[in-house]
C-alpha cells in the first residue's frame, strides 16, 4: 500500500529572525512536517542549527512532526540530543557513523523514527543489510551542504531503483527526496517513486506559502 504524500518545508531557507512565525505560517499553509538540515562544518562545509532550535520550536507550540537530517559526524550524540529536544524522525549518512545498525537502533530506542541518507554518489549497497531496520530512506538530489541548489536529473533513476527495493520490504518505508524540488518537477519525483518531498527555497522563497504548496499538491495529485 503506497504511503500518503508528505511535503516537508526545510527551515534552512526560512527567515531565522522570525523562525517561529515562519514555521507557523508553513504549517498553516499545509506542511505535513518540518525539515531540519543540521550541518556541522565538518561533514559538510556549512554550519546551521542544533537541538536548541528544535526544542525552542516545540516550546513555541509546533506540534507537527519534526524531521531531522543530520549532516554531521559523529552522529550518536546529536541523535540523542535531538530526540530529547522533540525530533520525530532522525536520518543520517551511513559513512558518518562507525556502526550504522547501532545508530539506527539508538534513534528508535529514543522514540524516533530513523533512516539513512544517500548522497548523489553514495551507492545503493549502503542499504543492503539494513532495510529491515529503517523507517525512511532519504535521497539527496543535490550535494549536501547548501540550500537553493538545482535538482540533479540522474536522481530520478536512483529513486526508481530504491523504490524497487522498498517494494520488497515487509514493512512500509518512506522514500524522501531533498534538493531542488519545485512545483515544476515534484510530479516527476513522485512518479519515480518518492512519497516525501523536502522543499526549501521553493516554499520559503515564494510570496504565498499556501499557494505554492497547493500547486505542489495539485501536481502530486496528477500521478
Amino acid at each position: 500500500m503506497p504511503l500518503p504524500d508528505q511535503i516537508a518545508p526545510s527551515i534552512l531557507s526560512a527567515d531565522f529572525a522570525r523562525l517561529g512565525a515562519e514555521v507557523d505560517a508553513v504549517v498553516e499553509a499545509g506542511a505535513d512536517m518540518i525539515h531540519f538540515d543540521v550541518m556541522d562544518y565538518h561533514y559538510v562545509p556549512n554550519l546551521t542549527i542544533g537541538p536548541l532550535v528544535c526544542e525552542a520550536l516545540r516550546k513555541h507550540g509546533v506540534t507537527v512532526p519534526i524531521d531531522v537530517h543530520l549532516m554531521v559526524t559523529p552522529v550518536d550524540g546529536l541523535i540523542t540530543d535531538f530526540a530529547k529536544a522533540g525530533a520525530s524522525s532522525i536520518t543520517f549518512h551511513p559513512e558518518a557513523t562507525q556502526h550504522v545498525d547501532r545508530s539506527l537502533q539508538l534513534a528508535r530506542d529514543l522514540g524516533c523514527k530513523n533512516g539513512l541518507v544517500l548522497n548523489p554518489a553514495t551507492p545503493l549497497s549502503a542499504l543492503d543489510h539494513v532495510l529491515d531496520k529503517i523507517d525512511m530512506v532519504l535521497l539527496m538530489s543535490v550535494n549536501p551542504g547548501f540550500g537553493g541548489q538545482s535538482f540533479i536529473p540522474q536522481t530520478l533513476e536512483k529513486i526508481r531503483q530504491v523504490r524497487a527495493r522498498l517494494d520488497t520490504c515487509d514493512q512500509p518505508v518512506r522514500l524522501e527526496v531533498d534538493g531542488g524540488i519545485k512545483v515544476d518537477n515534484i510530479a516527476s519525483v513522485k512518479e519515480a517513486g518518492a512519497d516525501t518531498f523536502v522543499c526549501g527555497s521553493a516554499v520559503f522563497g515564494s510570496d504565498d506559502y499556501a499557494a505554492t504548496m497547493a500547486a505542489m499538491r495539485a501536481e502530486l495529485a496528477r500521478i
